[in-house]
């Protein structure tokens, strides 16, 4: 039931993330949400490491994933991710079986080392593509 309920928060998202524009710097499309300026980049000289990541999320639910993964790979990544849980929690809600049992298996410290990894690259990735702008 739980899985069920955070496919739909997942899904409640994206319907939200879909009526975005994609800001076409690159960054700034959660500003359309009310949101603030990130201050990061003024105070810092570069951009945060989730700089771009609405943007690339916007993206992906526009299916332009070769822009999305050029913006903020890890955006397209945990967008990706996300529907994939989404879907593959309908899926286990529909048949009645448990996808908590499922994930209980994964190797968790892999993928938490793997995950600061990617983020780590992604925001050299951002910053080097962002340099001189």
């Amino acid at each position: 039931m739980i899985v069920a309920l955070l496919a739909g928060a997942v899904i409640a998202a994206y319907v939200v993330l879909a009526t975005l524009e994609p800001d076409a710097r690159g960054l700034g499309t959660h500003e359309q949400l009310g949101m603030a300026p990130c201050g990061w980049p003024a105070r810092h000289g570069m951009p945060c490491p989730t700089c771009g990541i609405t943007t690339s999320a916007a993206l992906v639910l526009d299916l332009r994933l070769l822009a999305a993964f050029s913006t903020q790979p890890l955006g397209a990544l945990l967008t990706l991710a996300g529907a994939t849980f989404a879907v593959a929690g309908i899926v286990h809600a529909v048949r009645g079986r448990s996808l908590m049992a499922r994930l209980s298996w994964w190797r968790w410290g892999w993928i938490g080392i793997g995950t600061l990894v990617v983020v780590l690259l992604s925001w050299w990735y951002v910053v080097s593509s962002h340099a001189g702008r």
